[in-house]
């Protein structure tokens, strides 16, 4: 009988790839693999938590830069530090000032921009909900030690500096 693991999906789809292109190197989806479907789960599951709030998990990115903000900021802002669509910004952005969660502001030094700030009630939204969802990552990793998390954070923070500098 045996005993090993099956694996994961990746090591899956790795065995799967080795043997219908046996002289194709697809070593790097053991890595790509998993943080591409690490993060499709991890957003799979943010947006299931934050549906009893009726936000989305892009609506909460946009709230979440908002509020670690220091002042109001440009769409265009958002869009970068959210990694967003401009479209979608702007969607996510109406939905939420039609809650009352965020308000657009002009700006004094061009009146054609409009500044997005957190309102109160957009502020205690963050306040309940990203607690809650550090508490959901941290659970995620409660299989590493410190250590481990530290050394694989310094790892994929490596890949991510490599990405970002290509794009």
């Amino acid at each position: 009988m045996n005993t090993e693991p099956a694996g994961d999906f990746v090591d899956r789809a790795r065995q799967g790839w080795e043997k219908s292109r046996p002289g194709l190197d697809v070593s790097s989806i053991e890595v790509m693999g998993r943080i591409t479907r690490i993060g499709a789960l991890a957003s799979q599951r943010v947006e299931h938590d934050l549906a009893p709030v009726a936000v989305t998990r892009a609506e909460f990115d946009v709230l979440c830069t908002l509020a670690r903000s220091e002042r109001p900021l440009r769409a265009s802002e958002v869009t970068a530090a959210t990694m967003l669509s401009g479209a979608s910004t702007t969607k996510n952005a109406d939905r939420l000032a039609k809650r009352g969660l965020i308000e657009r502001l002009p700006w004094e030094r061009d009146g054609r921009v409009v500044l997005l700030h957190l309102t109160p009630l957009g502020d205690e939204l963050v306040n309940r909900e990203f607690p809650r969802f550090l508490d959901r990552d941290r659970e995620l990793l409660t299989g590493l030690s410190a250590e481990e998390r530290v050394q694989l954070a310094g790892l994929l923070r490596k890949v991510a500096g490599k990405i970002e500098a290509v794009n």
